[in-house]
């Protein structure tokens, strides 16, 4: 298992609070998440926010690339920088934290559209966010997403796969059914034709996760499913969100 499946695996610490001194230190949610927004370099009309990956923080992010990749197509776009990290996962409450400390202040500055991002951990935590804020978000763009470990896959491919799966009765998430929920998330988003337009996906041709992301890239809008050579890396994804934002421009 790699390092990336290892530490999400430790995901299963969700919630429990008692855990969470082994899990890698105390969650602070009297805190607010840090975050710096990149200005644009016009008058700004969007805002697009961005998740990171496991192994990066905000300076990873500002070294990334991403934000270039953003404003070069969208020179009206201000770029937020959200620095939610593998702690605030196992927190158990993400999408809440992300939701008051992030999106609703960007909302707050009348921006026509917000979207959101996120590289890998991160484009799990857009899935996560939409699930607990349907609709709250204009565009939800997914970086070769981490879709849950080797259980849940299978349980959706012997299904015949995810337009025949049946997740059962919606469940409160939990640590012990996150990848579930998630996952029935997915299936939503893929059997509404509204909230697919939504929805961009971009992942390598040899990247580590692409079993899992391929269980999802048939059940969405085939134009907005970008496969790039290339495997787990931001020389991947940041040429491919320059070209996701110069196709949805033109929508």
């Amino acid at each position: 298992m790699n390092r990336l499946l290892r530490s999400l695996v430790m995901l299963s610490c969700l919630g429990v609070l008692a855990l969470l001194a082994a899990c890698g230190g105390p969650i602070r949610p009297d805190l607010p998440l840090a975050s710096t927004t990149v200005p644009a370099a016009q008058p700004a009309t969007r805002a697009v926010v961005v998740l990171p990956g496991r192994g990066d923080d905000l300076a990873g992010l500002e070294q990334s690339g991403i934000v270039a990749a953003i404003q070069q197509q969208w020179p009206d776009a201000d770029v937020v920088l959200a620095d939610v990290s593998l702690s605030v996962y196992r927190g158990g409450n993400m999408p809440e934290r992300l939701h008051a400390d992030v999106i609703l202040p960007t909302r707050a500055r009348g921006y026509q559209q917000v979207w959101l991002a996120g590289a890998s951990m991160g484009g799990m935590g857009v899935i996560l966010y939409d699930r607990d804020h349907p609709g709250a978000l204009d565009g939800l763009i997914l970086l070769a997403p981490y879709l849950g470990g080797r259980a849940i896959q299978r349980e959706v491919a012997g299904a015949g796969g995810l337009a025949s799966w049946d997740p059962g009765a919606p469940q409160q998430i939990d640590a012990s059914n996150w990848q579930h929920e998630l996952w029935r998330h997915l299936q939503t988003l893929s059997l509404d034709p509204q909230q697919q337009k939504r929805v961009w996906l971009v992942y390598g041709e040899k990247d580590r996760l692409r079993r899992a992301i391929g269980l999802l890239s048939p059940h969405l809008l085939a134009d907005q499913v970008l496969v790039r050579p290339g495997g787990h890396t931001w020389a991947v994804w940041n040429p491919a969100m320059g070209e996701i934002l110069a196709l949805a421009r033109r929508e």
